[in-house]
């Protein structure tokens, strides 16, 4: 290159590159933009190759929000002057902003090719690596900036979300509070410890360092956001909405906050305001396949299905590997029976396939003894608590027999209270999985030496299901909170009966069907003393029907079948319960689809959510309980039938539609199932008219059922017992072979 200092201007010899750059800084540094560009325009009207007036011209462009602009000012410095490492990093750090990560790599390694001391270069790449998902390379990158410079808290702070996103918490924390050691100020520290705190599970703690963040930034959104998830997580709604709302209306179009918004009023039945938000968000980021996910919920929350599973599909369409909207796919197409059996078990295939594609090493040898004197039972769950889950399994665990079974639980969810407190008495040890990652989970229960690993989620909410994929332990199955196949090739078996699952029906699942005698569910007696009550219907004249199910149970050819029986009976009534019938909205939208089907709201009371001995109590208000279809109840069922209210429900071809055939057939009620919508109807007319003969079966109802396998845990626990040892030693064979024994 020329030295600038040699030339002068065709119009005086006075008029060097030096002067017209050296009056551009001090232009530039009083900030006088315009007059700072017209001198280094000057500049370089004399020497059209001066890298530094392009350099500064790229930086005046940036002030003025210029990229274009500056992006070509600062190629054309890099072009004149290739070792111009400053421009190179201005560049580098533009297209950063504009995601064009690769291109900003290039930048960042020329940087540091030609000044290797450039610790802030190391920092930058390591960002842009992160954002690529190049964990350990942006790590070593923190590591360099480090050596050069070891009090660098934004390279400790850096370094620290690189060490979380490697799921090295521990190291990520110790990190993390040395850069705030430095700069106690910094409000994205801050943030990002309350990050790592929350991955950790202390939920407290988390909260505690965004509180902190956002006193030093009040206005800073992302700790905003943070904030409203961990306490959504505490089960603190509304101090959720608050700390979300707020971070909204710093940022609108915040999509990461209204979706986390969203999450937070459908855990409150708000599933109408949650859609509201959804549809917002994806007016300004179209194909944002976690919010099409979120949508997609909000619908199957308001008795949608269709619209739902064309939310969840397009989620898939824009991110195939989107596993939780997979799932919920999966789990919504059960609602609208309106799909051959062949099509869903290959779109369980499919998530299969997408599990396995995770997978990097599945494990093929296992450490669980071969001649145990205790089967080692692993039982992974979101739902032990008060769920439908924990109500039919703490009955169970309170008879197995632990000198022959021991039971170690892996929770998924963060939940607890009095159901967990009460169960958890009954494992040899309870391991959280929540916060590790599929294959941290998959390792922890392979050095346990499970010898049968059992899913009681199958696609439900905070299932893990990809744990499975890696084949922890030998023998896998899954039971109880799922009513169709898994799709996930590395589950062995499905527990279910002859009734659910027909020898016929087999091939409706990748798993091998293994069949129970009795009942595939045993439900836990209620821990409540309120009694059976006489039939409401005698006192009062009128029938009241009674439906306690989720509305998003309830669809179309529900109502209109519904209808058909109010029309028959005109003085019947029918009292519908759910936590989603708390908001005006949602009873505002049953109310509209009632009355499209001439069902008048004085016919019908709707309530919300209740504690549950209030909920048992107001059975004493029912009379019969109509049943969803093609979903039925389950525990609704069980819970109705012990406060010796009787189901009518309408048997289908698949698992699930024949869920409440089967709790109907083993309490003794076969004359209450019904084989199409118009026997439904004929049965409730039916019922209607002998209030006498219905008042005797509530009377007798709930011994009836205490008396069936329905309600016998110890029984059901012999025969869970015997099942798993069967599947235990139908394995040694293998296990022995694998094992060299």
């Amino acid at each position: 290159m020329k030295s600038s200092s040699d030339l002068t201007s065709a119009s005086g010899p006075h008029e060097t590159v030096g002067t017209h750059a050296a009056i551009g800084a001090q232009h530039l540094e009083g900030g006088r933009l315009e007059e700072a560009e017209a001198s280094y325009h000057k500049a370089l009207e004399i020497d059209p190759d001066f890298a530094e007036a392009h350099f500064k011209l790229g930086n005046i462009a940036m002030k003025r929000r210029s990229p274009a602009a500056a992006e070509a000012a600062y190629r054309r410095a890099v072009s004149a002057d290739s070792c111009h490492f400053k421009a190179f990093y201005n560049l580098g750090n533009l297209l950063r902003l504009q995601a064009r990560l690769g291109e900003a790599e290039t930048c960042y390694r020329r940087v540091i090719a030609i000044e290797p001391g450039y610790s802030d270069a190391h920092v930058n790449l390591g960002v842009t690596l992160q954002d690529q998902g190049r964990h350990a390379e942006a790590e070593a990158s923190y590591r360099a900036a480090l050596q050069l410079e070891p009090n660098d808290a934004d390279a400790l702070n850096n370094l620290s979300l690189s060490l979380k996103d490697q799921e090295r918490h521990g190291e990520a924390e110790v990190c993390c509070r040395r850069a705030l050691q430095l700069a106690p100020r910094n409000a994205l520290a801050w943030n990002n410890l309350g990050i790592i705190l929350k991955e950790l599970g202390r939920l407290a703690e988390a909260e505690a360092s965004y509180r902190k963040a956002l006193e030093l930034a009040p206005n800073y959104a992302e700790a905003l956001n943070n904030l409203g998830v961990t306490l959504k997580a505490q089960g603190r709604l509304a101090e959720s909405e608050a700390a979300l709302r707020r971070a909204i209306e710093i940022r609108p179009a915040y999509a990461n906050a209204c979706n986390n918004l969203g999450a937070t009023l459908s855990l409150q039945g708000r599933h109408a305001e949650a859609e509201v938000l959804y549809r917002q968000v994806l007016e300004f980021d179209a194909n944002n396949a976690q919010t099409w996910n979120s949508l997609g919920g909000a619908l199957a929350g308001q008795g949608r299905p269709a619209e739902a599973i064309a939310g969840f599909r397009r989620a898939l369409e824009i991110d195939p590997d989107l596993l939780a909207a997979h799932s919920n796919l999966l789990f919504t197409l059960n609602y609208s029976g309106r799909h051959d059996s062949s099509d869903l078990v290959e779109e369980a295939r499919r998530y299969g396939r997408a599990v396995s594609r995770r997978v990097t090493s599945r494990y093929t040898a296992w450490i669980s003894p071969a001649a145990p004197r205790l089967l080692r039972i692993g039982l992974v769950s979101a739902d032990l608590r008060n769920h439908p889950v924990g109500f039919f399994l703490e009955g169970l665990l309170a008879h197995i027999d632990t000198s022959r079974i021991e039971l170690t639980a892996y929770p998924t969810g963060r939940t607890e209270d009095a159901v967990t407190v009460r169960m958890r008495k009954h494992f040899a040890a309870w391991k959280p999985i929540a916060d590790l990652s599929d294959e941290a989970a998959a390792q922890l229960i392979h050095s346990d030496g499970i010898h049968v690993l059992i899913d009681l989620a199958g696609h439900t909410t905070d299932n893990r299901l990809p744990v499975f994929g890696w084949k922890p332990a030998p023998v896998q199955a899954t039971w109880l909170g799922y009513f169709a196949t898994t799709g996930v090739a590395e589950i062995d078996y499905l527990l279910a009966t002859g009734t659910e699952i027909p020898d016929t029906h087999r091939g409706r699942f990748t798993e091998s069907i293994w069949y129970l005698p009795d009942t595939r569910l045993c439900f836990s007696v209620p821990q409540s003393s309120i009694p059976v009550t006489g039939l409401p219907a005698l006192r009062r004249g009128w029938i009241n029907f009674g439906c306690f199910q989720n509305l998003s149970k309830v669809g179309d050819e529900v109502l209109a079948t519904w209808a058909q029986i109010l029309a028959a009976l005109p003085d019947a009534r029918l009292r519908f319960q759910c936590p989603q019938l708390a908001t005006p909205g949602s009873r505002q939208q049953l109310a509209a689809r009632l009355q499209q089907r001439g069902i008048t709201p004085g016919r019908v009371t709707m309530l919300g959510a209740v504690d549950r001995e209030s909920y048992l109590a107001a059975h004493a208000e029912v009379d019969v309980i109509l049943d969803t279809f093609p979903y039925p109840g389950g525990t609704t069922t069980c819970e109705a039938l012990w406060m010796g209210v009787p189901t009518l429900t309408l048997a289908g071809e698949s698992m699930l539609e024949r869920q409440g055939a089967s709790f109907l057939t083993i309490a003794g009620l076969t004359d209450w199932i019904a084989s199409s919508r118009a026997e439904y109807v004929e049965n409730a007319l039916a019922v209607a008219r002998d209030l006498e003969s219905l008042a005797h079966l509530r009377s007798i109802l709930r011994q009836q059922v205490l008396a069936s396998p329905l309600f016998d845990a110890p029984r059901f626990a012999r025969n869970l017992e015997q099942a798993l040892w069967q599947m235990w030693q139908g394995y040694l064979p293998n296990h022995r072979a694998e094992n060299g024994t």
